[in-house]
C-alpha cells in the first residue's frame, strides 16, 4: 500500500499566480517529493477549476492550495474525496467578495480591458507582502510577471468567479490550515471561521510573512507541510 507521505502534491497557485509561485518551496524540500504545480488558468467557476485541475492530477494526491487555489483545493476535496488524500490549505478563506471588493475587481477589469495587460498593479502587489518587503522589487516583480504571463483573459476569469462556498460542501480528509502572521489579505478570523467549518483541521501560523508565503517563507512552509504529511 502507498502511504500518505509518498503521494505526490498537488500545488494549485493563487489570484494571478502562475506555476512558478513554488519554485522556491520545491527547491526548499529536504527529502525528494513528487510535486505537480497547476495555474487556475482555465475554468469560469471554481467547480470547473476542480474538475479542470482534477483531469490533470494523479490518480491520489495531496492538494495544496494557495488564497484562491485554497477555494479550489476546497472543491477538489469535497468532489473527489477518494483521490484526495490529505488538504493543506496556505492564506485562504470561506469568504466571499464583500460588494466592495467586487465593485473594485470590476472596475479594475473596465479600466484594464483596452489597454496592454502587464500584471497586476504595483499597489496591489505591495498590500500581499509583509511590511518590511513591501519596496522589495524583486519579488514585486516576480508577481507582476506572473500576472502579466497568464494575461487578461485569466484575470477576467478569476475576477468574475463565485467565491461562495457551496451549501453542504463536507470536507473529511485530513486538513492543514496555513496562516501568515503579517497577512494584511486574511485575517485571523477568517483562518478560525475556516478552521470551524472543518473540524478535524490543524492549524500552523508561520511568522515574518505577509500574504505570499510561498515566496517570503518557501522553506518554512515546505517544512511545515512536509512534517506535517508525515505524521498523518
Amino acid at each position: 500500500m502507498v502511504t500518505k507521505e509518498l503521494l505526490p502534491w498537488m500545488c494549485i497557485s493563487g489570484f494571478m499566480l502562475d506555476e512558478t509561485l513554488w519554485d522556491d518551496m520545491q527547491s526548499s524540500l529536504a527529502m525528494p517529493q513528487s510535486v505537480q504545480c497547476v495555474a487556475l488558468a482555465n475554468g469560469d467557476s471554481i467547480a470547473a477549476m476542480a474538475d479542470d485541475i482534477a483531469a490533470k492530477a494523479p490518480e491520489r494526491f495531496v492538494a495544496i492550495g494557495f488564497s484562491l487555489g485554497g477555494y479550489v483545493a476546497r472543491a477538489l476535496a469535497a468532489k473527489y474525496p477518494q483521490r484526495v488524500a490529505a488538504l493543506v490549505l496556505i492564506a485562504t478563506s470561506l469568504r466571499e467578495d464583500t460588494p466592495e471588493q467586487r465593485a473594485a475587481k470590476l472596475n479594475a477589469l473596465h479600466m484594464q480591458k483596452h489597454l496592454h495587460f502587464r500584471g497586476l498593479g504595483h499597489k496591489a502587489i505591495m498590500q500581499t507582502l509583509r511590511p518590511d518587503n513591501q519596496n522589495n522589487q524583486v519579488l514585486i516583480t516576480r508577481i507582476r510577471h506572473m500576472g502579466e504571463r497568464l494575461g487578461f483573459d485569466v484575470l477576467s476569469r478569476q475576477s468574475l468567479l463565485n467565491r461562495a462556498t457551496p451549501d453542504g460542501q463536507k470536507i473529511s480528509c485530513p486538513t492543514l490550515i496555513i496562516a501568515a502572521a503579517q497577512d494584511q489579505m486574511r485575517s485571523l478570523d477568517e483562518v478560525r471561521e475556516l478552521q470551524e467549518f472543518i473540524p478535524q483541521a490543524s492549524m500552523k501560523i508561520i511568522e515574518d510573512s505577509g500574504h505570499m508565503l510561498p515566496l517570503e517563507q518557501p522553506q518554512l512552509l515546505a517544512e511545515t507541510i512536509s512534517c506535517w504529511v508525515q505524521q498523518l
